[in-house]
């Protein structure tokens, strides 16, 4: 894990083309994760062959304190917490549900798309399906084996 901190892949993207989301993706990587991304928890679970889904535990937010963005190949879930007046005349022994601001940012392929978000006992789900264009997708190329268009060809050529 070391090796990939320190390895720089300057070299390797200076001679790509349309490379940049690996460019950034290596930084994301390269970064670690620190007690401050790690909150709140998260799971990433494959719902079907092309679904997939993202499960925050948000518990103590309400769904208007909860914003999903999704910004170029970036899927960006805040949340922001609300003063309300009886928060200061509360008074906790112990305080072990966290509630705090956060931001977390998933990067998502050029194919994936968000298609609906819920949340539901302090479970934030948002729905994602894989969507391949049809020029992308896998498609059978025939052989010709006619020697005549070979030869008609060669003959309109010269």
């Amino acid at each position: 894990m070391t090796l990939a901190r320190n390895f720089d892949f300057a070299p390797l993207l200076r001679s790509s083309v349309g490379y940049e989301n690996l460019s950034r993706l290596m930084d994301f990587a390269t970064r670690g994760e620190t007690s401050e991304n790690t909150y709140p928890p998260y799971n990433i679970e494959k719902t079907g062959d092309d679904n997939y889904r993202v499960q925050i535990a948000a518990a103590g937010f309400d769904s208007d304190e909860i914003d999903i963005t999704v910004q170029e190949n970036t899927l960006i879930v805040t949340g922001r917490t609300k003063e309300t007046e009886d928060a200061a005349s509360r008074s906790f022994l112990h305080r072990g549900i966290g509630k705090r601001a956060f931001e977390r940012r998933f990067q998502l392929a050029d194919i994936i798309k968000v298609t609906q978000a819920s949340y539901v006992n302090g479970l934030l789900n948002i729905d994602l399906v894989r969507e391949v264009p049809e020029h992308k997708k896998p498609r059978r190329i025939d052989i010709n084996t006619s020697h005549e268009t070979v030869i008609e060809a060669h003959k309109l050529a010269a």
